[in-house]
């Protein structure tokens, strides 16, 4: 590990505002769903060393359409079942994962902030409902930079929230947001959030550390890359068993995505590559059995894969 370059653009600040104006483009004009704002408790269990705990950061409320573009929004409704809300919306849980390893208290993701409206960026009272300080999580590991991901990090007062933690992102992920002229080159509809992403990253400044796949982030812990739907996108497993994945959003929905892992979802960067990945995931998932936590899944996001018909089915876990 090496300590990630500081942002040095004084015009990099956080500005949730923006944020905001890139949700309301996504989230639904008409009336939330009836349980959108209902928090699911914490949920424990135990993986080998590991003391895990799956805490819910809410929900996110967005339109059916951005799935997947190779799909009719009666294909998606026939496969989402209840995660399907009226006006052709659905809901998508975030599902933060917190772990207890020897003296570290390890944080996967942050959630959404005050990001994508009132059904999301409730990653604090779940810690509290959890008995967690803040100020005791040690590490806090990402699996891509996107804002449902990291802005759970900084704080309204633009500091980041966990006052004692070290803060760790892929290489090749870093890498990429970096770059000073990003935003003039990513999709016009990518430049907002670009610069938003920025702006958190410069915040985290030099207490952000950068690692490399193939590497063990911390012991036990093991990372392998998943690109596609960002570039530096990571996956972790955690030892134990025939193993855990913390996938991030390499499948962002299961019932979708694991029928039709090549299908492009609509916040995916590089859609093809991000097939890949799916798929390359799920044989392996399948084929070694192991388990597998969805940031984006049915709470509380613990499954694994079956192989069928060329595809696969989703097993929820019973815990």
């Amino acid at each position: 590990m090496f300590r990630a370059k500081t942002q040095n653009d004084g015009h990099l600040v956080l500005n949730r505002r923006r944020f905001m104006g890139v949700a309301a483009a996504l989230i639904a004009t008409g009336a939330l769903p009836k349980t959108a704002l209902a928090l699911a408790g914490p949920q424990r269990f135990t993986h080998g060393a590991f003391d895990l705990t799956v805490l819910s950061d809410g929900q996110l409320n967005l339109p059916l359409s951005i799935v997947s573009p190779q799909a009719t929004i009666d294909d998606l409704k026939a496969l989402m079942g209840a995660a399907v809300q009226p006006g052709d919306m659905f809901t998508s849980e975030i599902n933060v994962v917190l772990a207890r390893t020897g003296s570290d208290l390890v944080l996967f993701d942050t959630g959404a902030a005050g990001a994508f409206g009132p059904t999301a960026g409730q990653l604090f009272e779940s810690l509290k409902a959890a008995g967690v300080d803040p100020a005791d999580i040690t590490k806090v590991i990402f699996t891509h930079a996107h804002p449902d991901h990291i802005l759970g990090a900084i704080g309204a007062d633009g500091k980041p929230t966990f006052a004692n933690a070290s803060f760790h992102m892929a290489e090749n992920e870093f890498n990429f947001w970096s770059p000073a002229d990003l935003a003039s080159k990513v999709p016009a509809g990518m430049r907002d959030m670009t610069l938003g992403i920025q702006a958190a990253l410069a915040v985290l400044g030099d207490r952000l550390v950068t690692f490399k796949a193939g590497v063990e982030v911390l012991p036990g812990i093991g990372v392998f890359e998943t690109p596609g739907h960002t570039p530096g996108h990571v996956a972790f497993e955690l030892a134990g068993g025939d193993g855990l994945v913390l996938i991030g959003d390499s499948i962002p929905q299961e019932s979708v995505f694991f029928r039709n892992p090549e299908w492009t979802f609509g916040f995916d960067y590089d859609g093809a590559q991000a097939g890949k990945s799916r798929r390359s995931l799920l044989d392996m998932a399948a084929a070694s059995k192991k388990e597998m936590l969805g940031y984006h899944w049915a709470y509380p996001g613990l499954g694994r894969a079956e192989a069928k018909d060329g595809a696969f089915a989703y097993v929820p876990a019973n815990l």
